[in-house]
């Protein structure tokens, strides 16, 4: 097979490695592997430690093997939901850190003819795993109110009703099966003057991949199997990209660190809960001017940190 070009430009690596605080004989986890850019940092800090890394990509799969193949790591395909099972088989139990980087790549993004992008034509697709239903199925099979569900809940959309009913009337006349065509279809739909400084297609089609690739219920597991696999000190880092993904690990992170939950009227802790966290961070760690400079792509991530204690 022909070498697969996954070039990835690594958001706020030095603030993942410098927060995953790399043991040289540690045990770490990257469960968004992508192209190995972040892991390939890890990875060279080790000594007799060892990497796993783990991506539902098949494309980052093969192309991370093949740029982590001089270091002691390994690359599994997989989803980091399965975070726990998958480390388990590889002998990664109680690892000393675990990366997430979430969201869609850059190789994901440039590569058009996966469907995640409104900037070119191509099949409506955006399928991280390649398998599964896509995007063109969602888009012609669901309701007119579960389609205005998703672009208002996973978009943050406001015209959700007014695209979802465009997209109704223009299945109806023939199947939607490009992002071509359902970026035409949007941006008939969103109002002219709201079309002016940004792309009117931008959150319909983040809540479209989001649905295809059940990135929230993935999330959702996925931190709470990430933490859990920690050894007693050890750290996860969280990259999101938007702020409904942000949100639910903000959340997450202060429910590991929250102690007793009794009522406050009780005269004495019955509960026994004790914090199992502690935040690196209090607030989220984003990108330096000079990092905006290199890679525009890097403006709307945020890394937060835990310590599980």
């Amino acid at each position: 097979m022909d070498k697969i070009n996954f070039s990835h430009v690594p958001v706020l690596l030095d603030q993942v490695i410098s927060g995953l605080d790399i043991k040289p004989d540690g045990i770490y986890i990257d469960g968004t592997c992508g192209g190995g850019g972040h892991s390939s940092e890890i990875a060279k800090r080790l000594t007799s430690g060892r990497l796993l890394g783990i991506d539902r990509d098949p494309d980052a799969v093969k192309a991370a093997s093949e740029r982590l193949a001089s270091y002691n790591a390994k690359v599994v395909q997989g989803n980091y939901s399965d975070i726990m099972e998958i480390a388990k088989n590889e002998g990664a139990s109680s690892p000393d850190g675990i990366l997430l980087d979430l969201g869609v790549s850059s190789h994901q993004l440039d590569t058009i003819e996966r469907g995640f992008s409104y900037h070119g034509d191509a099949p409506l697709d955006m399928r991280m795993s390649q398998s599964g239903q896509t995007a063109a199925d969602l888009v012609n099979g669901l309701s007119e109110d579960e389609l205005s569900r998703i672009m208002f809940e996973y978009g943050e959309e406001k015209f959700s009703r007014k695209i979802a009913a465009e997209i109704v009337r223009q299945r109806s006349i023939k199947p939607i099966e490009t992002t071509g065509e359902l970026a035409e279809i949007i941006g008939r739909a969103v109002p002219a003057k709201f079309k002016r400084d940004k792309n009117p297609c931008r959150k319909a089609f983040q809540a479209f991949r989001i649905a295809v690739n059940a990135e929230f219920e993935c999330l959702d597991k996925g931190l709470d199997d990430a933490f859990e696999l920690l050894k007693s000190g050890g750290r996860l880092c969280v990259i999101t990209f938007h702020s409904l993904e942000d949100r639910i690990v903000k959340q997450r992170f202060a429910s590991f660190c929250k102690g007793c939950i009794c009522p406050p009227d009780f005269p004495q802790c019955v509960c026994g809960r004790t914090p199992r966290g502690r935040l690196v961070n209090r607030k989220p760690i984003e990108a330096s001017e000079n990092e905006l400079e290199a890679n525009p792509r890097s403006r709307s991530a945020k890394l937060r940190i835990i310590e599980k204690i």
